[in-house]
């Protein structure tokens, strides 16, 4: 698979968790001039934007490992876009994060999702 390919399907199985943990898919990619987030949901009335990782093996290191510091201020000004572009000034929402390895033969060895991952104090 190419980076796109792996990109998509990380993404939807990610979008699967979440549905089977009772989440709302809302919308997927996401852009903005700050940047995109990869799947923004619903978990009851809060607010979710979701960032996931997918790796074949850790030459690259680990899933958790590619959200740096920089990527997660962006995910904030992403997440902040989108709720001031549909005018929701007064709802709960959070930034999570789905790390997802992949074994040599396409099979998940490991998806974890972090919950509340990006705070906006670093």
């Amino acid at each position: 698979m190419t980076n796109i390919e792996d990109g998509q399907y990380g993404e939807a199985l990610a979008a699967q968790a979440l549905q089977s943990y009772g989440y709302a898919i809302i919308n997927r990619n996401w852009r903005c001039p700050a940047g995109e987030v990869d799947i923004i949901a619903r978990d009851g009335d809060v607010w979710v934007f979701v960032e996931v990782k997918l790796r074949r093996g850790r030459g690259a290191g680990s899933p958790e490992e590619a959200v740096s510091a920089r990527k997660q201020q962006r995910l904030l000004q992403v997440a902040q876009a989108y709720l001031a572009e549909l005018e929701l000034d007064d709802v709960r929402w959070r930034v999570d994060v789905i790390a997802i390895e992949l074994s040599d033969d396409d099979l998940v060895w490991r998806l974890d999702h972090y919950r509340d991952a990006v705070c906006s104090d670093g």
